[in-house]
């Protein structure tokens, strides 16, 4: 998988006001509306289009940033990259700590996924670029973020014990860039118990680059298979721990 926007490739070692420079840069670039080639309706069936999931475990100050590549349930690649983690971890600049590590697994991709899915925010951002939009416009390429924090922005309503396949807008409010009122994402709940006793916390979807904040809804829940977590990013953070596991023994 090829970098289509080398200029965007984030730098850890660049100040924060220019990282965040960047994000707008990034931001102005970034398409958050549909643009793409495959059929949104087949996301997540055997015909449909190559999604790939992108999760990272930590090894000391190193991230094994793994991919997983697949065509409805079957995986038809995985890789992984270990990579020196360069800063902390600082709210709002996740893309400047691990958009490296996930450069350097997405470009040991044979496969040319038609949609990322990333654990991570899009535009439900401060400056409405999150580790999917940043990573998203990198790598011109249809990307999701799939948080399981909300960073910013307010949703419509409460979304304590929504029932599953629910979801509620999330609009950008003073803390996020985009206009007051606009849907920056959408609160998704994925799976919930059926007893009303103990509830589920949704995740937090947004586009991350040329899909529209429905479509990213609408893949999000057209690839859960029974988990909280898409099967997409649920199988990149088994295979994360599965590699991390393997760097270890190889190092030992």
């Amino acid at each position: 998988m090829d970098v289509e926007r080398p200029e965007f490739v984030p730098d850890p070692s660049a100040s924060r006001e220019e990282m965040e420079a960047q994000q707008r840069a990034v931001a102005d670039v970034a398409s958050f509306a549909d643009d793409f080639g495959f059929d949104a309706a087949r996301v997540g069936r055997p015909e449909g289009p190559l999604v790939a999931g992108v999760d990272q475990a930590f090894l000391d100050d190193r991230a094994v940033s793994a991919v997983v590549v697949s065509r409805g349930d079957e995986v038809v690649e995985r890789t992984y990259a270990v990579t020196s983690l360069k800063i902390p971890y600082i709210p709002g600049l996740l893309s400047f700590r691990e958009g490296g590590p996930i450069v350097d697994a997405l470009q040991g991709l044979e496969h040319d996924p038609d949609l990322v899915l990333f654990d991570g925010s899009g535009r439900i951002h401060y400056r409405e670029a999150g580790l999917a939009t940043h990573m998203g416009v990198v790598f011109d390429v249809p990307a999701v973020g799939v948080a399981k924090n909300l960073l910013c922005g307010t949703p419509e309503r409460d979304v304590d014990g929504l029932a599953a396949g629910e979801r509620v807008p999330v609009l950008a409010d003073e803390a996020v860039t985009a206009s007051d009122g606009e849907v920056v994402g959408y609160a998704v709940q994925s799976r919930q118990y059926d007893s009303g006793s103990r509830s589920i916390n949704p995740l937090w979807v947004s586009p991350g680059h040329r899909v529209s904040a429905a479509t990213a809804a609408d893949a999000v829940l057209a690839t859960t298979a029974g988990y909280k977590l898409p099967e997409p990013t649920r199988l990149a953070d088994a295979y994360a721990d599965e590699a991390k596991r393997e760097v270890e023994r190889r190092e030992d």
